[in-house]
């Protein structure tokens, strides 16, 4: 499929099921990464005048605001920028208080994007909006997302998408080239990469989805994250008597 068709049937897409939940429009967190990026081209088009960007930063680096406003400011988006520093340092406060032990890495990383995942439900609730997710196929896959963090959304247009589409359509829609250019990053901790966290490279996990080849190694390593993740891929069990 031609990347404009690609564009235009997305942005038809998410306009059907908006209107399909009775809802007004979309808001959808800009992080200054290129996924948040093309759902925001997208939805603009589908919702001229009813799309709303959210900067949501919380201990991040300045850069990432910075391209967020970037993104912003090419597609003629409105935003909100809402600062999270201290909703972050009062729950955690909080919760060391109760479970004093050393935290884990990935459980301070996790509260950034479930504090989001709250405030994009909160305006989309005072905007009778939907909130549209920026998970791509590449990342679904191997359960790179966190669940009910970035996973906690309405809809997930790029969710067919492995990374290497979503970068042809980011050049389609006119993304800022700064944007595209930067090494994928969930901003989840300073220095922080997708690929460095994974363990591979989109290159190697986008050929793996689309042929199903790849070195060995490579191929172990995709299919040992997706069972490890399955979990995050389901609606929770519920028993079956």
């Amino acid at each position: 499929m031609e990347t404009s068709e690609l564009a235009a049937r997305l942005s038809a897409w998410i306009k059907e099921k908006v209107e399909e939940a009775g809802r007004k429009g979309v808001v959808f967190g800009l992080s200054g990464g290129i996924d948040s990026a093309v759902v925001a081209g997208l939805a603009k088009r589908a919702f001229p005048h009813n799309s709303l960007g959210v900067i949501m930063p919380c201990h991040s680096l300045p850069q990432d605001a910075e391209h967020a406003r970037l993104v912003a400011e090419r597609f003629d988006l409105p935003v909100r920028e809402i600062i999270l520093d201290e909703a972050y340092d009062a729950l955690l406060s909080t919760l060391r208080a109760a479970e004093p032990s050393s935290p884990k890495e990935l459980a301070l990383a996790n509260i950034k994007p479930r504090l989001r995942m709250i405030t994009l439900y909160y305006l989309a609730t005072q905007h009778d909006y939907l909130v549209l997710g920026t998970g791509n196929k590449s990342e679904l896959t191997v359960g790179y997302f966190t669940k009910y963090g970035d996973a906690g959304v309405d809809l997930l247009p790029l969710g067919n998408l492995v990374k290497e589409q979503v970068r042809a359509l980011a050049r389609y829609l006119g993304v800022p080239e700064a944007v595209i250019a930067k090494a994928p990053s969930a901003g989840l901790w300073e220095g922080q990469t997708d690929e460095a966290e994974m363990g591979l490279t989109y290159a190697e996990l986008d050929r793996y989805i689309l042929t199903g080849e790849g070195r060995p190694e490579v191929i172990g390593r995709i299919q040992a994250m997706r069972q490890k993740s399955e979990h995050k891929r389901r609606l929770p069990p519920v028993p079956d008597f």
